[in-house]
């Protein structure tokens, strides 16, 4: 008896081996390199949705999913799955408070119609941002509402709502105009609010965008009709304003590293050939405004079918927990970390629970639009979200990357999820969301 054991240990170490040794071939950091390099130079000018970069990195990554050997969706005649979207430019956003007119650059205005006119409006909820609550989760909080809001935000904020002012100027963003989203933010000190008025105007315009998006079918007669996902989102903010004389926001971590794992983990699978279920890889548009590429792709498959997500979201350096090491959003939602961290049994990666709770991480990125729905999606990534004074900046470039940490954290992904590629486990499902 203990030498069938001492058989089977062996069968189980040498069958490990072979696997480390198919990740470090078809997994090379100098691909890495090349991938996440190209995908974050000057010349993507910060893949901003809507821009002549974003589309020159769609290109990009279309020809790595067909060098790869990927197929289109069913459905899809090739790797881009076509939608569109309006965008209300915002003119003018006119405050009054008290009987008092708000500055210019004190008030900005996200709604899905072009004109407002408010005074003391009933419908609308009248609420404040105190100094001691999260603006930017706040903020994100109240888009998800679809209601009339006067937010009254605290000076506290100045810096994340001048930040938050810019990017609205550039348009906001809406699938389907939505006559009862309309939300104005305003910065002061405001103690009591008696009376308002709001005079709002936008010009709407209707724009294409596009996931990238490709697949393996399965090899089982029995599993190809369930689908494991592996994605990322290839957009950034583009151009900002000039710090130190620059003004590319480059999104090297964000999210240039996820969507060169997905390419990566896309001709890893390609060669290996064993994939008993249906695996999609895809690069998600317009997370940066609002997941609008993932919640359009959540309507395009049954969700029923998607046994697990893998979302990969800035793995560009080292997490909080060391080298070898990255944390997963929502946990305790689901097995899928147990089942990962079970398949690195004998490695030095390890996968953690998500450190940051209080950034809400889970409905942060592009899994939340599939978990929204039950599926046991999850975001893995390195960055320490709390600290990383790069995020969102023109600073976030490739000379900050340890590229050495992110060709790790993508074969620990490879490793980690074969059995549930190969339809041995699958994890359990999460909660819906309630809409």
């Amino acid at each position: 008896m203990m030498k069938q054991y001492i058989a089977a240990f062996a069968l189980i170490v040498a069958s490990a081996q072979l696997q480390a040794q198919n990740v470090n071939k078809y997994i090379q950091q100098s691909d890495v390199e090349r991938i996440i390099k190209t995908l974050s130079a000057d010349d993507m000018e910060g893949r901003a949705t809507f821009t002549p970069g974003i589309e020159k990195a769609a290109k990009f990554i279309e020809a790595e999913f067909k060098q790869a050997g990927l197929v289109p969706l069913r459905g899809n005649k090739g790797f881009r799955q076509n939608f569109s979207l309006t965008r209300i430019k915002p003119t003018k956003t006119m405050v009054s408070i008290n009987g008092k007119v708000m500055p210019a650059d004190s008030a900005f205005t996200v709604s899905g119609l072009p004109v407002l006119n408010w005074t003391n409006n009933s419908d609308v909820q009248i609420v404040k941002v105190s100094a001691d609550k999260n603006f930017e989760i706040e903020y994100r909080t109240y888009l998800r509402t679809g209601k009339k809001m006067l937010v009254l935000v605290d000076p506290h904020f100045s810096a994340a709502f001048n930040r938050l002012n810019e990017r609205i100027k550039s348009g906001v963003i809406s699938q389907q105009v939505n006559k009862e989203r309309a939300i104005v933010f305003v910065q002061g000190d405001f103690s009591e609010v008696k009376s308002f008025s709001v005079a709002y105007t936008g010009t709407a315009e209707e724009f294409p965008l596009f996931n990238i998006a490709g697949m393996i079918p399965g090899r089982s007669k029995k599993a190809k009709a369930e689908y494991v996902i592996f994605g990322g989102h290839y957009d950034h903010l583009g151009i900002l304003k000039p710090m130190q004389g620059d003004s590319i926001a480059n999104g090297a971590d964000d999210d240039a590293s996820g969507t060169t794992a997905v390419i990566s983990l896309a001709k890893y699978y390609k060669k290996l050939k064993n994939n008993s279920r249906t695996l999609i890889f895809v690069a998600f548009t317009a997370e940066e405004i609002g997941e609008y590429g993932s919640a359009y792709f959540a309507k395009q498959v049954n969700a029923d079918k998607v046994v697990a997500m893998f979302n990969i979201e800035m793995i560009g350096k080292a997490s909080k927990f060391g080298v070898n090491s990255a944390f997963i959003t929502g946990f305790e939602r689901s097995d899928f970390g147990k089942i990962l961290q079970r398949n690195l049994a004998g490695t030095p990666f390890k996968f953690y629970p998500d450190p940051y709770p209080e950034q809400n991480l889970f409905y942060r990125s592009d899994n939340a639009s599939l978990a929204k729905l039950g599926v046991p999606a999850h975001t893995i990534s390195t960055d320490q979200i709390d600290t990383d004074q790069l995020y969102h900046t023109v600073k976030d470039e490739f000379s900050t990357l340890d590229v050495g940490n992110i060709t790790s954290t993508i074969r620990a992904i490879a490793l980690s999820s074969r059995s549930i590629v190969s339809g041995k486990d699958t994890p359990k499902r999460v909660g819906k969301l309630e809409q």
